[in-house]
């Protein structure tokens, strides 16, 4: 029996299935792996570009190299990939996404259940009296020169609603934690699953399935490995569930 039908069958018997996903679901959206030969990093240190430190401290630097990573997420599409875990969530079959990825897709593409455990490019929020704001708001405001960019309620310092270096992780962590108590099976997609603490999460189930180009440290511990594009391996098991209707 193939991986793919290995895969159905699983997320078919189980009772709760959850997806995990990292970068590699996004790069067929045309964002590269932060990690890959061509991501972002190669030209900037991650943990310096998205730093609350560089946001606070120097915001002139934040909005020349950080700010420009989380203009060119808030503008792409979802693929295939995106879509059929949208579609899945919709017929059923899998209850919700966990993601690393701060790029949106998710909810674009469809999908209602959506963890972003490391925030998201759609809003920003005033770090002093919290009024929130759509992304455009910043984007207006930088354009202008206004740099940091203000609450025009309370002239405090407005910040993107994205998970930085030095931050807390934000309740969608612990929210998407809580879900994998009772879930059987989780489909990691596109994840090298060594950032902590999200690596952890595939600790909280019994069945996993790998959809990743690369070998990843949980790859021996999981029922069903696939090193293939994601948007080509989500879309055969959306195909092959519809064909077994």
């Amino acid at each position: 029996m193939d991986n793919i039908k290995k895969a159905v069958d699983l997320i078919l018997n189980s009772k709760k299935v959850f997806a995990l996903t990292g970068a590699g679901i996004s790069t067929d959206s045309g964002i590269p792996d932060f990690r890959s030969s061509d991501g972002y990093y190669t030209k900037m240190d991650p943990a310096l570009a998205l730093s609350k430190d560089r946001l606070l401290n120097h915001p002139e630097i934040f909005y020349k190299e950080g700010y420009k990573i989380l203009l060119d997420l808030n503008d792409q599409k979802p693929n295939g990939g995106h879509i059929a875990l949208a579609k899945l969530e919709e017929m059923g079959y899998i209850a919700g996404v966990i993601t690393q990825n701060i790029d949106n897709l998710h909810t674009k593409a469809g999908s209602k259940n959506v963890y972003e455990v490391h925030g998201e490019t759609r809003g920003i929020h005033c770090m002093s009296c919290g009024k929130e704001y759509e992304f455009p708001v910043m984007r207006e405001k930088v354009e202008k020169g206004e740099i940091p960019p203000r609450c025009d309620n309370c002239g405090g310092v407005l910040r993107p609603n994205v998970v930085m270096f030095g931050d807390m992780m934000p309740d969608d962590f612990s929210r998407g934690a809580d879900e994998l108590n009772d879930t059987d099976t989780l489909i990691v997609v596109g994840s090298s699953l060594t950032v902590s603490p999200v690596n952890f999460l595939p600790s909280y189930v019994d069945h996993l399935i790998i959809i990743n180009n690369d070998p990843t440290p949980m790859d021996n511990r999981a029922d069903v490995v696939i090193h293939e594009n994601s948007t080509e391996v989500l879309t055969k098991i959306l195909e092959e569930i519809e064909n077994r209707k």
